[in-house]
Parts: C-alpha cells; structure tokens; sequence
C-alpha cells in the first residue's frame, strides 16, 4: 500500500470510528429516517458544492443506474441499518457487527468473481460466523427483541456495504471516486426522503444539532466515502473495508469511555473471533499488517 493510500486508509478509521458517537446524537435529534435522508443529501451537497468551487468537471460516464444500486445498498441500506441498531445495541456492538463486514465482501467477491477462493479465506469465514455467533448469543445484557433486532440490523448493515462495495468495484471502476459519491448520496437521499412521512422529527432541532449533521454528512459521509471509493478502486473492496477493523476498536474504545457501554467477555472473544477470521480473509499473515 502507497503512502497516500495508508494516509487515506487511517482517516478514514479516526473518522468513521469517531461517527458512531456523532450518529447517535444526531438520530436522537433528527430521528434515524432523517438522519439518514438529510445525512445523505447533505453529503451529496457538499462534495457538489466543493466540485464547482474546484472548477472540478464532473463526468458521470456510466449513468445512473449504477449509481443508484450504489446508493440502495452502500448509504441507504447500510446507514438507515446503522441509525436504528446504533440506539438499540449501542456503539460498541453495532461496530464489532459492522467487522463483519470483509467476511461479507470476500462472500460477494467470490460469488461474483472478483476475487480467488482460498482454504484460509473459508476458514476466516467460519470463523468469523462463530463470532458472529458469540456476538449474538452472549451479551452482557439479557437477551431481548430489541437487542436482537438491533443485531440483525447492524449486521445487515454490513451485508449492504460490502454489496455495495463489490458493485462499486465490479462496475464502476471507470468513474471518478467525487462522481460516485454524489451519485450514491444524491440516490440514497432521495431514496430514503418518503420516510420521514412516516418517522418525523421528533422536535425541533437546535442549532448544535445542524452542526453535527453538517460534521456527519459533509465529513464523515462525503469527504470519507470519496475516500472509500478512490480506494476500492486502488487496492480492491476486500482490502478496503478492512479498515473496519481499526474502526471497531476506536468506536468500542469510544462507546466504553464516553457512553459507559459494557460487552460481556464472550461478546469481547466473539469481537477478537471476527477479526481473525477477517486477517485470513484478507490473506493476513503473523506479523505482517492485514492492510
């Protein structure tokens, strides 16, 4: 990996760690089906917004139906999963879900093609679904609906963005990582806008609030997945999305520190599971970085 692409690589972890703490304030002042319309169109502005001050000509050469499956899968259906688990089972748990994501990816990439089957890369694969298991099975709290609707939501979450991901790679290579990101956002906005009909806001937003929707869509959606998508196509989904390793630790490290969340140490083994069954999907080896 290229100096720049491990500089792009570690933002983008700080960040999306730092965003689970930053989404659960702003899914308690918008509601999670705005937060997740608003995040995605005000992601969508921004980039347009700095495009044009750039003087940057965008050129969206395949057209929008891959933009929209994009949009469907990678920012709607990852993050309207995201906005109602992260309430339910809190910063910590939703992260460890979203680890899942490589073991979902690689899943796709070889269904699809993209990427060769490998005895290791089966083995991270069982692996990771005994720590799914574990996740799911042993919680530190008791087991309730809501903790397992909020599990399945968040690994749900995960199938979309290693969906999107693999689509993003397989098809949309000639395209610009700005292009893409609008596109997807632009989609996934309007895609998700008919839900506030039924999920309005539940007050008045404040001042502070708009702020942090600002931070979350203009930063940690825009600017992070132009990022995410010039990387898939550098170094491929697989390889990329496994900066949701160091994204897990630092929303878990986040979760305990300022929002006082407990995992049971079953759960912890299932988290630790998860990511050595993502390093042998990811063809890691002892001692050498999995990135």
């Amino acid at each position: 990996m290229k100096p720049r692409d491990l500089a792009a690589y570690l933002f983008l972890a700080l960040a999306w760690g730092l965003s689970f703490l930053v989404l659960l304030r702003v899914v308690q002042a918008f509601g999670w089906a705005a937060a997740v319309s608003l995040r995605a169109l005000v992601a969508a502005g921004v980039l347009f917004l700095m495009a044009r001050l750039a003087r940057r000509r965008l050129v969206f050469s395949t057209g929008w139906k891959p933009l929209v499956m994009v949009g469907a899968t990678t920012v709607a259906g990852q993050l309207v999963c995201l906005s109602v688990a992260t309430p339910m089972i809190g910063t910590a748990m939703t992260a460890i879900c979203i680890a899942a994501i490589p073991l979902f990816s690689m899943a796709i990439g070889q269904a699809w093609g993209l990427e060769r089957v490998t005895l290791a890369g089966l083995l991270g694969l069982a692996l990771g679904l005994a720590g799914i298991v574990l996740l799911v099975g042993f919680p530190a709290e008791p087991v309730t609906p809501t903790f397992l609707l909020g599990c399945a939501a968040a690994l749900a979450g995960a199938f979309c963005s290693a969906l999107g991901s693999n689509y993003t790679s397989r098809f949309l290579r000639g395209m610009g990582a700005l292009e893409v990101t609008i596109g997807a956002f632009l989609a996934g906005g309007l895609i998700t806008l008919p839900l506030l009909l039924f999920v309005p806001l539940p007050a008045v937003p404040h001042a502070a609030d708009l702020g942090l929707l600002l931070v979350l869509g203009g930063v940690m959606s825009g600017v992070c997945y132009t990022l995410y998508f010039w990387l898939v196509t550098r170094i491929g989904a697989t390889r990329t999305v496994s900066v949701e390793f160091a994204v897990t630790l630092i929303a878990a490290v986040i979760g305990a520190a300022f929002l006082g969340e407990a995992l049971a140490p079953l759960q912890l083994v299932g988290g630790g599971v998860i990511l050595c069954g993502c390093a042998l999907v990811l063809g890691a080896k002892p001692g050498v970085p999995a990135i």
